[in-house]
């Protein structure tokens, strides 16, 4: 899986892991991470997510990162915000309303880009990968977050033999052991939401849990 593979989905608009509506994990848990209203929020391929308009909402700053033009575009658009738009060597920069979205490789990301991020919120970035570039997306996220980031994280899981991802399942066992040496780590919430997911049935699936997890990192 690669740029391209994701690109490609976004061009034949092939995007079933976008949701509608705001998440209800976000609404239910965001005060758990008790951010003043003015702390910088970083979203992970955030693709054109509305989750990001109900954080500016909250007063926060919002950073998206997301590898297609097409998605950072049509969330400005379909939110009826003009974009100012600016290039660099590194991302293509979209921002209006205190919402800015760096359009490239989310592994080109820096210090510098995150200097000012308090949290994240990561609903449809770590399912995204497969088991190999997750590792490769935690360690670069750990990297280049500031001390004491906190993140609000929403994963799944399900026997992966049943059904090829994206989503992929993460487990809590492998959230832990990806995050441990960096991050105290809190189950917020498990659900069973196998019956509410019909087309996951459909693809053969016996088991779906969702997980809201808190993410407390700290310095190595």
């Amino acid at each position: 899986m690669d740029n391209a593979y994701w690109l490609n989905r976004w061009e034949r608009q092939d995007i079933g892991f976008h949701q509608t509506e705001i998440n209800p994990y976000l609404r239910e848990f965001w005060q758990r991470l008790q951010l003043s209203p003015a702390s910088a929020v970083l979203v992970p391929l955030c693709g054109k997510s509305r989750d990001m308009v109900w954080l500016r909402q909250q007063g926060h700053t919002v950073l998206g990162v997301e590898l297609s033009i097409i998605a950072a575009q049509a969330f400005f658009t379909e939110h009826a915000l003009v974009s100012l738009d600016s290039a660099c060597d590194r991302f293509t920069h979209l921002a209006a309303d205190g919402i800015q979205v760096l359009c490239g490789d989310f592994f080109a990301l820096s210090r510098e880009d995150t200097a000012a991020v308090s949290a994240v919120y990561d609903r449809a970035a770590l399912v995204a990968l497969p088991p190999d570039m997750r590792r490769r997306y935690v360690n670069h996220l750990l990297q280049v977050l500031p001390p004491h980031t906190q993140i609000l994280l929403v994963t799944l899981d399900y026997p992966q033999h049943e059904m090829t991802g994206p989503p992929f399942a993460v487990s809590l066992d492998e959230v832990a052991a990806l995050y441990r040496s960096r991050a105290e780590m809190t189950v917020l919430s498990q659900y069973d939401v196998l019956a509410q997911n019909p087309r996951f049935q459909e693809r053969g699936l016996s088991r779906l849990e969702e997980y809201v997890i808190l993410l407390k990192t700290f310095a190595p």
